[in-house]
Formats: C-alpha cells, sequence, structure tokens
C-alpha cells in the first residue's frame, strides 16, 4: 500500500477521466469536485483510566440532489478529511449507479478503538452525535458502519440522536441491530452484493462456471468475511484470504481451503488471525494481493494496488470489495495487462443498498423477511452490473469509467432538473 496517496485526488482524478465523454457544464463540473459541506468537529473525552484525549471527527457531505446524504462511519486511528472526502464522493456515485434516492457522505473519527474500552467507546460515540446533531436526520443525512463500526455502534447513535430529539428516530441510521429496527440480511449486503458482482464478471469475462474458479480475499473483516462465505456458498475455491495481522495461502492437496466458512471464522477468531490457522501458509497482504488466482478481491483499505505492485498481479479479474483499493496510476497498468476490474462503487453497493431497505422499512414501521431482501438486492446488483457492461460494451471503455460516466450522469441530471446554479 502507499501511504503517499492522497485518497481526494484520486476520486478527482477519476471524476476528470470521464468530463471527454461526458461533456459536464463547467459549473456543475465545478460543483461536482467539491462536497456541499465539510465538518470538524473535537471531541474531548476522559477515558475510564483518567486519561483525557481529544479526538478529532469528521463528517462530509458531497452532494444531495437525489436524496438525502448517505454514507458511513468509521473509527480508525487514520481516518484523515481527505479520505472522508473522497469516500463521500464514491457514496454518491454509488446510490446513483445503483439507482436509490440518496446523496453521498461520508463521516469517521481518528481513533484506535482497540485501544478503548466498550465504555468509552460509547462515550466517544455520543459525543460525535452530540457535535452533528443539527447536520444529521432521516431526510437530512443518514449514517452507516463502516470500518470498525458496527450494529452496535448505530443502536448510540439512534439512541443518542432520539434522546435529543425527544422521541424514537429509528430511520436516523441503517445497519442497526434487528430489535432496534434493522434489516434482514443488512450485515452480511455488502460482501453478498461483492460475490454477486463476481460471478456474474466470472461468466462474463472468464467464461467459467464459479467451481472451476479460484479467489484471493484480502480482508477478513464484515466485507471480506460475507464475501467469503458467498463464494463458498457459490461453490467458488478460495486459496488465500488475508485480515489486518496477516494472511494465509491454502496448504491443502486441492491448494485451496478445505475449511468450512464456519470453521475458518471460528479458527481465526481463537487464534487471533486467519494468519494463525491450521493447515495453511502464512503470507503477508502484500504477498495476497500477488498470487496466483482467477479473481482478486481486495476487501480491506484504500491504496492496496499501486504502481509499485500492479505490474506483479497475476489475477485476470479484480473485484473491488473495498472502497478506492486501486490508484489511478495502477488502473492504467492494469489495463495494459488486460486485466478486468470491477469497480468499487458497483461491487460493494450492496452494503448502501439494503441500508435504503431498511430505511424504507423504517419509515413504512414495516419489517421485511430476509429472503425478499436478498431477492432484491440480487436483482438491483445485477441489474447495475449488466447496466454498467453494457455501456462498457457499446461505448468501448473500461468498467469504471462506464459506472462513473452512468453515476455522474444521474447526478447531473437531478442538478439541473431541481435547478442547482
Amino acid at each position: 500500500m502507499s501511504e503517499h496517496e492522497d485518497p481526494f485526488n484520486n476520486a478527482l482524478t477519476q471524476l476528470a477521466s470521464i468530463a471527454d465523454i461526458l461533456q459536464v457544464d463547467p459549473e456543475y463540473y465545478e460543483m461536482l469536485k467539491s462536497p456541499i459541506r465539510e465538518i470538524t468537529v473535537s471531541l474531548p473525552l476522559k477515558l475510564s483510566n483518567g486519561t483525557a484525549l481529544t479526538f478529532t471527527g469528521y463528517r462530509v457531505q458531497h452532494n444531495n440532489a437525489r436524496g438525502p446524504y448517505k454514507g458511513g462511519i468509521r473509527f480508525h486511528p487514520k481516518v484523515s478529511l481527505s479520505e472522508v472526502k473522497a469516500l463521500s464522493m464514491w457514496m454518491t456515485w454509488k446510490s446513483a449507479l445503483i439507482d436509490i434516492p440518496f446523496g453521498g457522505a461520508k463521516g469517521g473519527v481518528s481513533v484506535d478503538p482497540r485501544k478503548l474500552t466498550l465504555d468509552d467507546l460509547e462515550r466517544l460515540t455520543r459525543k460525535y452525535v452530540d457535535a452533528l446533531e443539527q447536520e444529521i436526520g432521516p431526510e437530512v443525512d443518514i449514517p452507516a458502519p463502516d470500518l470498525n463500526t458496527n450494529a452496535q455502534t448505530m443502536a448510540w447513535i439512534m439512541n443518542e440522536y432520539s434522546r435529543l430529539k425527544g422521541h424514537n428516530v429509528p430511520s436516523v441510521v441503517t445497519g442497526k441491530p434487528i430489535e432496534l429496527g434493522g434489516s434482514e440480511g443488512r450485515s452480511a449486503a455488502t460482501g453478498r452484493g461483492v460475490a454477486i458482482c463476481a460471478r456474474e464478471a466470472v461468466q462474463t469475462f472468464l467464461k467459467k462456471e464459479m467451481k472451476d474458479v479460484t479467489f484471493a480475499v484480502q480482508g477478513f473483516g464484515n466485507v471480506g468475511s460475507n464475501t467469503v462465505k458467498t463464494l463458498m456458498e457459490m461453490g467458488a475455491k478460495i486459496v488465500a484470504i488475508s485480515d489486518v495481522a496477516g494472511g494465509a495461502r491454502a496448504k491443502s492437496p486441492s491448494g485451496h481451503f478445505e475449511h468450512s466458512y464456519d470453521s475458518l471464522l471460528q479458527e481465526s477468531t481463537k487464534a487471533g488471525s486467519i494468519a494463525k490457522i491450521s493447515e495453511i501458509e502464512e503470507i503477508s497482504n502484500h504477498e495476497l494481493l500477488e498470487t496466483e488466482t482467477d479473481v482478486l478481491i481486495p476487501a480491506a483499505l484504500e491504496n492496496q494496488i499501486t504502481e509499485v505492485n500492479a505490474s506483479k498481479i497475476k489475477a485476470k479479474l479484480i473485484v473491488e470489495a473495498a472502497n478506492g483499493p486501486t490508484t489511478p496510476m495502477a488502473d492504467k497498468i492494469l489495463g495494459r495487462m488486460n486485466v478486468n476490474i470491477v469497480p468499487d462503487i458497483l461491487a460493494n453497493a450492496g452494503g448502501v443498498l439494503v441500508s435504503y431497505f431498511e430505511w424504507v422499512q423504517n419509515l413504512n414501521r414495516d419489517h421485511w423477511a430476509e429472503d425478499m431482501v436478498n431477492e432484491r438486492l440480487e436483482l438491483k446488483m445485477k441489474k447495475a452490473f449488466y447496466d454498467v457492461l453494457s455501456y462498457s460494451q457499446k461505448e468501448n471503455v473500461e468498467l469504471r469509467r462506464a459506472a462513473l460516466v452512468l453515476s455522474v450522469s444521474r447526478v447531473v441530471s437531478a442538478m439541473k432538473l431541481s435547478g442547482w446554479h
């Protein structure tokens, strides 16, 4: 990974790459280049051990032409304003591409949650909500889980926001526990969507069935693990997996993991890392990216595939489960190598899609069965994939540019029809 790549510059480079195709009016292009609102807040907190610290929180709202701002909140020591700005822009494109009535936003707190007690983490989350009370809401900006945040974090946010408003407001966040109005299938939705896109891409570009294809997955958090689970259910062969502590390459005679998904999860949880489970060869995250495999799924952080390692990638298909895992320079190198890339704004859109389903259920005080959620997820993801593929083939452009053209054109159309100036 490159520590020097600026995520927001990468997002702007991607936007610029389609300017010649779309020929967006300069005033709209200028509005798209910058978020509507960037919020930075200081969050002083006395920890339970007596230490007093001040954390920095962010919320960036990129564009709401198509509906309320929508985007996750991440807790990570390297969260920066540039990263959050880039992610908010990608959320705008993602919501438009999957064709749901949301704009794009993103939030984060610069903190290592592993160094806080659960009580400290809850109080920090509530302070973050207190600081942003006027900036979020069911019709304004709807947060969701992201890196190092989960259903419990969303429950705290919902409760704190409801306390401030004086009544219960479940639709202020998505990704909540089922008991508090969360949607069935939400926690697995992003990974499931990635696997659906991978399956369609394998059939399209590799002309193979899933049972005949090998996968390497970088990341075994919520997205990566649910991607692995769904791929295994589809019959795919997993040859390598990694997490924040390291990676594992299968060492079985078949060349792929013969563990069940449940045993992978149990063993890695007990050992503290996927790199410590039985019957594997321990590898680094960098080695995982360069593994001999048909399909590579980066499901960790941004800037993992760069000009430094792109030429060493052996996969013929990359499905981006993470946000911004491939830098613009790496994109060009991989293009010359004839590697097809299913871009992040398409591949990982399953999470925001089921977040939309959850929001609709909350507004209607309704609750859908998991089968219904998964069926609607499948239909929407496949439609988005083939919309992008069709444009890509018709205009002879790579999938990323096709996805950006479709999404940006929908956002610009909404801005024009609404009379934005």
